[in-house]
């Protein structure tokens, strides 16, 4: 990862960009743990910046990159389920974002927070609190906030109000189009598409949906991929395939490399188990599925904590 110093805007400010796509990049990719290793001396380095800068324009523009610096390590915490480290890290994203003035980073970082607090760190009230708080600072469609208020609605089982949200996603992706910063795709309409209609049991939308985001995603976007195949998983159970549901999460999540079993997989595994009635909770396949999680989220990618310390400090 870069380890070169913002001097001038026009110098190192291309290396700063390079720097914020190479760390996305590995976002998406790469096992958390190392996500957050390879940040720790760009975060470093640019404290150092911010604070030798002399120019109010240099400032606000470092402030910018720290906002989204801060967004994927928050984004990376949570991917290892250290959740006090990580809701830390976006209270620094969203005060440095508004520290740089820049609305699109505003509104990415209160994006990702919103949508990565659905993933066990925050109850889904909390997450269409945070989205009406977001859409305070301006009416400007912002697709991911539309997306995490049609997921939290859709786990409240509020199955109505978030097929009508998806619709206002649509429109929302229609009207901005993308970002200049590289985080919104395509796919997350579909994504979203299928986090919702399995939640309601639309095998059909549902499938659909899953298909467009196997499609088009990366094949190296490994979050992706697993958990929108757990999304089959919940709607099977929904559909009353208790058995059959919770055997296919297990043998996924089962069949993911360690490091990768994030703390997004096991929330969505847990998802397939809240959907079981409690009336068949003791059913073998269930009770497997249970014990799987329990492995997972003690190791691999939902488990580690690095080096005592190293990712709890907030900037």
């Amino acid at each position: 990862m870069l380890e070169g110093h913002l001097s001038d805007p026009d110098g190192s400010g291309r290396d700063w960009d390079c720097a914020l796509a190479n760390h996305l990049h590995a976002l998406r990719t790469r096992p958390p743990h190392q996500v957050i290793d390879d940040l720790t001396a760009d975060l470093y380095a640019l404290h150092t910046d911010i604070a030798q800068s002399r120019h109010q324009d240099a400032t606000r523009w470092l402030y910018r990159v720290a906002a989204i610096l801060a967004c994927v390590q928050a984004n990376a915490l949570t991917r290892i389920g250290d959740h006090e480290a990580a809701i830390r890290w976006w209270s620094t994203a969203r005060r440095t974002a508004d520290a740089s003035g820049d609305l699109e980073v505003r509104l990415l970082v209160r994006g990702e927070e919103a949508i990565h607090g659905l993933y066990g760190q925050r109850e889904p009230r909390r997450v269409l609190a945070l989205v009406a708080a977001a859409r305070r600072i301006t009416d400007r469609p912002w697709p991911r906030l539309v997306a995490a208020e049609a997921k939290a609605l859709a786990m409240l089982g509020r199955h109505s109000d978030a097929t009508r949200t998806l619709d206002r996603l649509v429109d929302a992706a229609e009207r901005v189009g993308g970002d200049s910063l590289g985080w919104w795709k395509v796919d997350q309409v579909y994504f979203a598409r299928s986090w919702v209609h399995a939640a309601a049991g639309s095998e059909r939308a549902a499938d659909a949906a899953r298909d467009r985001v196997l499609s088009t995603v990366s094949r190296n976007s490994y979050q992706y991929r697993i958990n929108v195949r757990l999304h089959e998983a919940i709607c099977t159970v929904v559909q009353g395939g208790i058995d059959a549901g919770c055997r296919h999460a297990a043998e996924l999540i089962d069949a993911t490399p360690a490091a990768y079993r994030t703390n997004h997989v096991v929330e969505t595994g847990r998802r397939v188990l809240g959907a079981v009635p409690p009336g068949r909770q003791a059913s073998p396949a269930v009770a497997d599925l249970r014990t799987v999680l329990v492995a997972a989220s003690g190791g691999g990618g939902s488990g580690h904590r690095g080096p005592a310390g190293a990712h709890r400090r907030s900037g």
